[in-house]
């Protein structure tokens, strides 16, 4: 992203959150549209704040020289100068002299209006397009897929967009792999390191196809976004028909294995269910499911159901896919496997399938994790052994988040 500079003036950034994105992941609702309320009545609670937080901290931090514009209360503004004043304080207090911070962020001001309650895809719309109006080099926005398709309905001068992800399952190539490299690639654009920028999908699932048990998605549009290979996640893409073989191998090859007595927590995905096929269960295609001694214990589970269920102490192990053209095993569409749930287990007890077919898609790239929970991504992080057909495995790479 090159951008004409001449007086080096700070890079320029608007902040737009939808602040209940992801509400209904760790809760089995898929998402946050239309089930808000269902979302909070079983205990559903966003991650927004502690994601866009972690990504403010990391920019502010760098010293990077950056103006920030974003919208009121929390779309933006409360989290933005609660984090802007904490790292002022923080610098006074290590600085005896209370000298200036070098090159720090400026705080330009609020745009629009927002109803009181909950905020919607419009509010989102009429902030980016007010955003655009005040001249961002970049819209900084945190949500998922829907937010995403959002700001394809009105942008159409802003150079680039980066999505921080927070929504349940993000198919859409505009986001970072984690908050952390979206920061990332927000400091090299404020210390004028060149990235070009590409237009990326969005896209979001044919609910239509879900209803019918089949998972798709559709193409909505395009954003430019930074050419950061590393870091930014690529779109997701659907499962090819001529790997019908191997994923029934690869199903065949976990039922023999099942253990009595063990609870297995089968994730998300076409790929897990041809294994709740083979046993002839039901399977929740965009949700979680415990299996004992091939019975289903229960289905569409939440991540405090899971608590409960492991809250015996009994062994335990956790299913998971590989999302095609992306690679994440966990923090996209199975938030019920939240950091507690997956210490539970243990790293050990984790089984990941994929064929190799969609291991071979992603030319190289690691398998990716973003919990939320840095110091367990960093735990996940490794070699991991990748169940690929009947008694058939490959050793993988696991990476914390940066593509490299």
């Amino acid at each position: 992203m090159t951008r004409s500079n001449p007086d080096k003036r700070h890079l320029r950034i608007g902040l737009i959150l939808n602040p209940i994105a992801g509400i209904g992941g760790s809760v089995a609702l898929k998402g946050s549209d239309g089930v808000l309320a269902a979302a909070r009545a079983r205990g559903g609670e966003s991650k927004v704040a502690a994601r866009v937080g972690v990504c403010l901290q990391k920019i502010l931090q760098s010293g990077s020289r950056v103006e920030w514009l974003t919208m009121p209360g929390e779309m933006g503004a409360d989290l933005l100068q609660d984090a802007l004043h904490s790292f002022q304080q923080n610098s006074l207090q290590q600085n005896q002299q209370q000298t200036p911070c070098q090159n720090p962020s400026r705080f330009l001001g609020i745009v629009g209006e927002i109803q009181q309650g909950a905020t919607t895809a419009e509010d989102t719309r009429r902030g980016c397009m007010l955003l655009e109006e005040r001249g961002v080099d970049l819209l900084l926005f945190a949500g998922g897929d829907g937010t995403a398709r959002d700001l394809v309905d009105v942008h159409s001068s802003i150079p680039a967009f980066l999505g921080i992800p927070c929504g349940v399952k993000m198919h859409s190539g505009v986001f970072a792999t984690t908050p952390s490299t979206a920061a990332e690639i927000v400091i090299k654009l404020a210390r004028d390191e060149t990235l070009s920028v590409v237009a990326r999908e969005v896209r979001d699932i044919n609910e239509e196809a879900c209803r019918e048990g089949v998972m798709r998605t559709r193409f909505y549009g395009e954003l430019p976004v930074p050419d950061e290979l590393r870091y930014v996640q690529h779109t997701k893409m659907a499962g090819r028909e001529d790997e019908a073989l191997a994923i029934e191998e690869i199903a065949a090859s976990i039922i023999d294995d099942i253990e009595p007595g063990i609870l297995y927590l089968m994730g998300s995905g076409s790929t897990v269910a041809a294994i709740m096929a083979s046993m002839q269960l039901d399977n929740t295609l965009l949700g979680v499911d415990a299996v004992c001694d091939y019975k289903l214990v229960a289905s569409d589970v939440t991540e405090q159901q899971l608590w409960e269920l492991l809250s015996d102490a009994r062994p335990a192990r956790i299913l998971v896919s590989v999302i095609g053209g992306q690679g994440y095993i966990f923090g996209r569409g199975n938030q019920q496997f939240s950091p507690r749930i997956i210490r539970r287990v243990g790293r050990s007890n984790i089984i990941v399938i994929a064929t190799r077919t969609k291991l071979a898609a992603l030319n190289a790239m690691p398998l990716l994790v973003d919990t939320g929970d840095e110091s367990l991504d960093t735990a996940l992080a490794g070699l991991h052994s990748i169940r690929t057909g009947y008694e058939d495995a490959v050793l993988y790479r696991v990476s914390q988040g940066a593509l490299e």
